[in-house]
């Protein structure tokens, strides 16, 4: 039995030895003098601290940031729940949104929806928009958007509520990524963002398109993929060039 089990344990031992020591040890050394950056998460740092990775969208929602694509990983941007919606282009969920009642009857936003991210989007950058109903109507006492009452508009069955931009809204300025952590935007999403950024900075448009053009990443290889903007780099690097008031 032993003349049996002796081989066994022997290949067991050295192949313990070059895929759980050598080979990892290898990889690690030639990682780490090779691609240095990429090997420890390609973070960021500013000042010597770590402000996050150009590989991980982060939430911005000042009015002198350009905002990030929609989340749907964890509680938001949470970057041990990666995951998608997982709502198909025929799910009314994905379009209108749905709302939770607790055991009080309270009502909440279960899902917000791509017509209610619209609304708000358009909003926040004043694209011009038609309404088949005014929106101080499901303003709330504060004058905030109420998106219990907007979600209620939109599956009215006699009557719902239609919202329109009266200009092209890329997909990225409503809709979350496969992953929920995607941490660039399009070139018209952030041209779109443009006018409110240069606003709540109080600086001439142009001057914020140029920081957004030197932080435009071309299609990989000139073939793959679409151009894209790092949200995160590109407002780590408008905070350097114009300060925050």
């Amino acid at each position: 039995m032993m003349k049996e089990l002796r081989p066994g344990f022997l290949m067991m031992a050295v192949m313990t030895v070059l895929t759980g020591v050598i080979y990892p040890g290898i990889v690690t050394v030639v990682s780490q003098v090779v691609f240095p950056d990429q090997a420890n998460g390609s973070l960021v740092t500013v000042n010597g601290q770590v402000v996050g990775s150009r590989l991980l969208g982060q939430g911005f929602t000042k009015r002198e940031y350009f905002h990030p694509r929609a989340s749907a990983a964890g509680s938001g941007y949470d970057p041990t729940a990666s995951a998608g919606s997982n709502l198909g282009p025929t799910s009314a969920k994905l379009f209108n949104g749905v709302i939770n009642k607790d055991d009080k009857g309270n009502e909440t936003v279960g899902y917000d929806g791509l017509k209610v991210r619209l609304v708000h989007y358009c909003l926040e950058n004043e694209i011009p928009y038609d309404a088949s109903r005014a929106l101080e109507t499901f303003k709330d006492a504060q004058g905030n958007l109420d998106d219990v009452k907007l979600i209620k508009a939109f599956t009215d069955d006699k009557t719902p509520l239609a919202f329109t931009a009266r200009t092209s809204i890329p997909a990225d300025a409503i809709t979350a990524s496969a992953s929920g952590l995607d941490p660039h935007i399009s070139p018209r999403n952030a041209e779109l963002q443009t006018a409110r950024v240069a606003r709540a900075r109080g600086i001439p448009p142009e001057q914020i398109r140029g920081v957004v053009a030197r932080h435009t990443a071309g299609r990989s290889l000139g073939l793959f993929g679409e151009p894209s903007v790092n949200v995160l780099e590109l407002n780590l690097a408008l905070d350097a060039q114009f300060p925050r008031k």
